[in-house]
């Protein structure tokens, strides 16, 4: 079973006819995600490599049945594309721009309260069911349909737990890149909660940074509600108080948000940590021991 993406997903990208918004839109065509559109305002009613663009998303999704909305808008109307995808009714919005301004995204967040839709990202590589569907920015030659369910704050740490488990023959059921900005769609507790539920998904994977307290809280979570094995990893263990590190959110300040709290955390609820990034797929291979399934 695949959570929120699958062979049933319809695609519209916004932004199709930019740079990135036509190179991706091909690159989960080819894995086979069947894309229907896309929208850019004022080039409505032409046809871009094949697709048909509409000016708006609800006219997208009048069209084509479109069920998930990938965007590729410049930062500076990344919000409002949010937003647009929301008020039409749109699933699932999987939002891969980075750099959009903080108030920006407040405003889009508050709006997104109530509605039926769920935002994945911003500045994230998007979500993955491998071998049915692909929504995002990640390689997906190497990802191996499975069991383990992944979720990650960071684009390249989840493509190398990704690349570690088929190495060894693991599969993954989902992956799903959160974001590393510090006001984002989906969480941490929100993706493990759909893991949890899904009854193909054996075991999980969260990897997770400095700054902020959202692996504290999934920690918690997973204590309290989750019997399945959890394995986790925190970036920025040397990252010095008050520098960022890569992503926006990754900041350490007034002493909270350090990767030795978030590790006490995450082992407290009994899950493993790998020490490093490049023991990701043992450790969670320690985990399941032989119940792993290819």
């Amino acid at each position: 079973m695949s959570i929120l993406v699958d062979q049933s997903t319809r695609l519209i990208v916004q932004g199709i006819t930019g740079r990135e918004g036509t190179f991706h839109a091909k690159g989960s065509a080819e894995y086979g995600t069947k894309v229907v559109g896309g929208v850019t305002p004022g080039k409505g009613g032409t046809v871009h490599e094949g697709w048909p663009v509409f000016n708006t998303v609800e006219q997208a999704m009048l069209e084509t049945g479109a069920n998930v909305s990938m965007i590729f808008v410049p930062p500076p109307f990344a919000a409002d594309a949010i937003m647009e995808a929301a008020d039409a009714g749109m699933p699932l919005i999987v939002c891969i721009t980075e750099g959009i301004p903080s108030m920006d995204m407040v405003r889009a967040w508050e709006y997104l309260n109530g509605r039926r839709s769920r935002l994945i990202g911003p500045n994230c590589p998007g979500i993955i069911s491998p071998g049915k569907c692909k929504v995002g920015i990640m390689p997906g030659r190497i990802h191996k349909q499975g069991s383990i369910g992944i979720v990650s704050r960071s684009g390249t740490l989840t493509y190398e737990a990704v690349y570690q488990l088929s190495q060894r023959g693991i599969g993954q059921s989902t992956a799903i890149g959160i974001g590393g900005d510090p006001i984002i769609g989906t969480t941490f507790v929100d993706a493990i909660k759909l893991f949890n539920e899904d009854p193909e998904t054996e075991a999980i994977i969260m990897i997770g940074e400095i700054g902020g307290n959202a692996e504290e809280t999934a920690a918690e979570y997973v204590k309290k509600n989750v019997r399945k094995p959890v394995v986790s990893f925190i970036a920025g263990q040397t990252a010095p108080p008050g520098r960022r590190m890569g992503h926006a959110g990754a900041i350490i300040s007034g002493g909270h948000g350090t990767a030795s709290e978030k590790i006490k955390a995450l082992e407290a609820a009994g899950i493993k940590v790998a020490k490093s990034p490049a023991v990701i797929g043992e450790t969670l291979a320690q985990a399941i021991g032989a119940t792993a399934k290819a």
